[in-house]
């Protein structure tokens, strides 16, 4: 019988920060792979930290499509977030080619809408509120995209698990094992309503002890900072000038417009991507 061959393709978050193995990361996607069928499933992880939109396009994507998988992952788009160059008509473009070729191999799409990282790392409002409106912007061009190519989807974003503090890791940005063994749960409870999922559901306990406070302090001062450092550098002189927008709306109450923005920047993406397919219909 040949195996069942599972790709997941992203960023930190599905190489399994957060959820440290021996001399590596774990994470949601292999405790997922376990679980798809009853034989050994063919599970090759192509997700890198730090990775955006393009560079799954451009990295990813031709790995993935050489293997040929029977189903594959892709959640990314919180790094696009972290960005000055932030640009949801790129993200939705760059999503719409790497689902549409992996459908076109007829592989089972896995996507996931995701928390915004302001809210996980508790910055102040004025600071977190415009990251939070890009994230519900990627997020509304995945829930399109996962309907438009029959994706099972994980609404991510929601849930108790996005506020208990036992889920995530010393960083707030990246779930520990309980999180991402929450993903696995969520996302084989899905296929399984599918009849995609013939495994046994990953295990909701944690396997291995929670770090102590004090590693968790010492990782974050060391490592933790370093990353999130890494990650936001090139967007925090942007972030100020988005916050003293977001600051000058508040005070003139005219703070909807900021949102009604997104959401026309988001309907504007979304109608270019459907007359491009019309265009290559015709």
């Amino acid at each position: 019988m040949t195996r069942v061959r599972f790709v997941a393709l992203g960023d930190s978050l599905t190489e399994g920060v957060g959820d440290p193995v021996g001399d590596g990361w774990r994470g949601w996607a292999a405790l997922l792979a376990a679980g798809l069928a009853e034989e050994p499933v063919e599970f090759t992880n192509l997700a890198v930290s730090g990775a955006q939109t393009r560079d799954v396009v451009e990295r990813q994507l031709p790995g993935g499509l050489a293997l040929r998988p029977d189903v594959v992952s892709v959640v990314v788009g919180v790094n696009d977030t972290l960005r000055c160059t932030f640009d949801v008509g790129a993200v939705a473009a760059r999503l719409d080619t790497v689902y549409a070729a992996f459908n076109a191999q007829g592989a089972l799409l896995l996507t996931a809408c995701l928390p915004d990282p302001g809210t996980m790392l508790g910055l102040p409002g004025a600071l977190a509120r415009p990251l939070a409106r890009r994230q519900r912007a990627v997020n509304a061009v995945v829930h399109a995209l996962s309907d438009r190519y029959g994706a099972v989807h994980l609404h991510a974003c929601e849930g108790h698990w996005t506020t208990d503090r036992a889920m995530w890791s010393a960083d707030r940005l990246h779930p520990g094992e309980g999180g991402h063994r929450q993903l696995a749960l969520r996302f084989h409870a899905l296929l399984a309503e599918r009849g995609a999922a013939t495994g046994p559901a990953p295990s909701p306990e944690n396997e291995f002890p929670a770090p102590t406070r004090s590693a968790s302090l010492w990782w974050l001062a060391t490592a933790g900072t370093g990353w999130v450092a890494r990650r936001c550098t090139d967007l925090l002189p942007q972030l100020l000038t988005l916050a003293a927008d977001e600051l000058r709306h508040h005070a003139r109450g005219t703070s909807a417009r900021l949102d009604l923005r997104t959401s026309a920047a988001v309907s504007a993406a979304l109608a270019a991507l459907s007359a491009t397919e019309r265009t290559e219909a015709a």
